[in-house]
């Protein structure tokens, strides 16, 4: 199975396909409130979505994707990407993550973003990838920065959770900006596939 790797301040961590066998990770990043974290758990869903959609797709198509992180054999979190139009004949990848508790602040996140932003420099023919994270969450801020993001500005009322709108900030990468395989800071991340 082919992976990609990246490098985080502890230990080498990997992104590879999701298997059944990475279900109850996913599920648990998307129902439980303290694995989800405050800023990631957006209300009980259901996973029979994914279940379906990963025995129909592998959770990988044109359009988006999801991965999992591995770090020291373990399935640690989920990292995933859409397709969002942004003109006539263009697009960009909106990335997202998700971490479980216990892999939090490790440099997971940093790694396992950069090496997906190189894999999608490497293999798609976007120019720009972009994040967005809500303004209370400042670890992940610090990671999209760690990690080669560029901070564009706050998006007004953006993001519904908790019975509130938030306000997001804007994160890019752009391809001229972050040249392949170039990594993150002392030891980085690069694209093997």
């Amino acid at each position: 199975m082919s992976t990609i790797t990246g490098i985080s301040e502890s230990t080498p961590i990997s992104l590879r396909p999701l298997t059944e066998a990475d279900l109850p990770v996913m599920e648990l990043l998307h129902a439980d409130p303290v694995e989800a974290s405050e800023f990631g758990f957006h209300g009980f869903r259901s996973s029979a979505g994914a279940r379906r959609e990963l025995a129909e797709t592998g959770l990988l198509t044109q359009d988006a994707g999801k991965l999992a992180i591995v770090a020291a054999g373990e399935v640690v979190g989920t990292v995933g990407w859409r397709r969002v139009t942004t003109g006539p004949v263009s697009f960009t990848w909106s990335i997202g993550i998700g971490l479980v508790s216990t892999a939090r602040g490790k440099g997971y996140g940093t790694a396992a973003q950069r090496a997906l932003v190189d894999y999608l420099f490497a293999y798609t023919q976007a120019n720009r990838i972009e994040a967005h994270t809500e303004t209370g969450n400042l670890a992940e801020q610090k990671s999209l920065e760690k990690a080669g993001f560029t901070r564009e500005g706050v998006v007004r009322g953006a993001c519904f959770r908790n019975g509130m709108w938030r306000d997001m900030v804007a994160y890019s990468a752009i391809r001229a900006d972050l040249p392949l395989g170039s990594g993150v800071g002392d030891g980085g991340a690069a694209a093997a596939v």
